[in-house]
């Protein structure tokens, strides 16, 4: 049985094929595309995934979505006609849920192809089911509490459940207009960061201030005392006049969420051109941690409530790492797993996942550990586009010879872009479309954000370390596959790892696997041979863009920034052949 999980319509559009349970594939819309967060319908996604498994699209049993247009349709009807003044608003609606409805019609369209030709079963799975599914039947628990937050999807952004077996019972929900990802996005906006996913900045900064506006956003984002929340409206413009989202080519842009109240407490907002001053920390710190305490309420009252001890969390505020590194500190909860995509392109492959085992009634199989379910290159694609650009390489005799090359370069201080087998499925890359550095090179953050990212210079790096050294290194320890959790790295260690600790101590670690990513297990092993250390910094293999997808993207991506070399599978490309060249022309 082929289902075809996607994500439509919405930022971060995503597809995800599983037969019989089993993720065959997944892919953002956007590394094809190259264009962030494209939202729309995932056409060519869809293609990959089909193409990819063998298959046509006549072969697919099911179509899954993760929106269902009629999830709390008498509030969305309500809330609609309060809004009937703002005809762009009623129009656009009205278009989305029109496409959402119709999508066999749209697919077909698309693709240009009859509609006869799909003789799937189109399915309409709820938002946060799909979210809530995207995690429970991923993880590696028969039972567990489960919990899906975000900022708003089929007119929820909570969802508390229980899962257990094949099946996934909601408890209670929160809805529109209450959100904690409005909340966390109206301050980005007004903390000048006005982009679609710009929440992490304010993660990122939030540790340069002090939380001293805690008081003040307790009378915001109010914690209730039957374990949920409320916005206080008087703060924010969506419950009057709807979140307005436009899509220009597919890249989704929010309008102003906070209202003339927020700026009469807070100040003129920073525009996106203007200093970061010691306010704005002290604010992003304010809303970082008070995010946190808020989630830490939910989590706790869904603990109190199940009594069990695992929970599974997804959702666009699932992928707050700093929150995340902290449950099992600040809750009764013992285990947690979140999933690579806990963001809105997971719920592709989560109302796949829900269909398959919640309304069909499947027996439960793979736990989801790795996300590499992209495309992937041979090495005769490889040297065939390196031939075609007339560029000089070095061909690795083997896996082993490639790592030992590599390493080497990296002990000596080197920048690296590593291109390996498939694209990972979710924001992180994980060992195939990195960009690695040594973790204890005093100036690798300034250099990769300056010369490489060419972002703001108080974002973190990522370490990326062996499972088994996590207890030497960081002072707590468990399992973190998809860099989704930040702990705090031991204070005697912090000198050896300027590159990936954070200013206030932190790591956002990825742990690694010998039996999940063997050749980038590997390679950190050998480092750690020639260094003494089981870490290498890990950082996403882009430029301002979407992570690489292709091979050309890769090399496009070295040849404009300072890298010192790519390596794409058992091809390595360095700088100073390609400056060798160009002296001798």
């Amino acid at each position: 049985m082929y289902i075809l999980g996607i994500n439509a319509y919405h930022g971060d559009s995503a597809a995800c094929l599983i037969k019989d349970g089993k993720i065959i594939n997944a892919i953002e819309e956007e590394r094809i595309r190259r264009i962030k967060h494209w939202a729309g319908l995932p056409t060519e996604a869809i293609q990959f995934c089909i193409k990819d498994a063998g298959i046509s699209i006549s072969d697919l049993d099911y179509i899954t979505i993760g929106r269902h247009p009629y999830a709390h349709f008498f509030r969305k009807v309500f809330t609609s006609i309060k809004k009937l003044t703002k005809h762009s608003f009623i129009r656009d609606r009205l278009s989305n849920i029109k496409k959402v409805s119709s999508l066999k019609f749209e697919i077909a369209k698309k693709l240009g192809i009859s509609e006869s030709e799909i003789r799937a079963k189109i399915v309409h799975i709820e938002h946060h089911r799909s979210h809530l599914a995207s995690a429970f039947f991923a993880s590696p628990f028969e039972e567990s509490a489960v919990l899906s937050i975000d900022g708003f999807g089929d007119f929820s952004s909570t969802m508390l459940a229980v899962g257990s077996g094949n099946k996934i019972k909601v408890l209670d929900s929160v809805v529109y207009p209450h959100s904690i990802g409005l909340f966390y996005t109206a301050f980005t906006q007004f903390l000048g960061f006005p982009y679609y996913g710009d929440e992490y900045k304010v993660m990122g900064l939030a540790p340069y201030g002090e939380p001293k506006f805690l008081d003040k956003l307790k009378n915001i984002l109010i914690p209730e005392d039957d374990g949920l929340f409320k916005l206080n409206q008087e703060y924010f413009v969506h419950e009057k006049n709807g979140v307005a989202m436009t899509w220009n080519n597919g890249s989704p842009f929010i309008d102003k969420l906070y209202s003339d109240r927020l700026i009469k407490e807070f100040g003129d907002p920073r525009g996106k051109d203007e200093p970061l001053m010691q306010y704005h920390k002290d604010i992003a710190a304010s809303v970082q941690r008070h995010c946190e305490n808020v989630i830490f309420h939910i989590l706790n009252r869904l603990q109190k409530t199940t009594g069990l001890k695992e929970v599974c969390i997804a959702g666009g505020v699932a992928q707050n790492s700093v929150a995340n590194g902290k449950i099992l500190e600040k809750t009764n909860f013992e285990k947690v797993y979140i999933p690579s995509a806990a963001y809105d392109a997971g719920v592709s492959m989560g109302s796949a996942l829900w269909l398959y085992y919640n309304d069909l009634g499947n027996k439960r199989r793979d736990v989801v550990r790795s996300s590499c379910f992209g495309p992937e290159y041979s090495g005769e694609e490889v040297e065939t586009i390196i031939k075609e650009r007339n560029l000089s390489c070095n061909k690795c005799s083997s896996d082993i010879d490639t790592i030992e090359k590599a390493a080497d370069m990296l002990a000596n201080g080197a920048v690296i872009g590593w291109f390996q087998g498939r694209t990972e499925f979710g924001p992180r890359a994980l060992g195939n479309r990195s960009v690695l550095v040594h973790p204890g090179r005093l100036d690798a953050k300034d250099l990769i954000n300056s010369k490489i990212k060419r972002r703001e210079s108080f974002r973190p790096f990522a370490p990326s370390i062996l499972r088994e050294y996590v207890n030497e290194y960081f002072e707590q320890d468990g399992d973190a596959y998809f860099m989704e959790k930040v702990f705090k790295i031991k204070s005697e260690k912090r000198a050896l790892l300027p590159a990936v600790t954070h200013v206030d101590g932190t790591g956002r670690l990825q742990t690694v696997h010998k039996d999940i990513s063997l050749k980038y297990y590997m390679l950190i092993d050998k480092f750690r041979e020639k260094t003494g250390l089981p870490i290498l910094l890990n950082t996403s293999f882009n430029e301002n863009e979407p992570i690489v997808n292709h091979p050309n993207e890769a090399i496009d991506c070295f040849l404009r920034t300072d890298m010192d070399a790519v390596v794409l599978g058992n091809i390595i490309i360095k700088r100073e052949d390609i400056k060798s060249e160009n002296k001798l022309k």
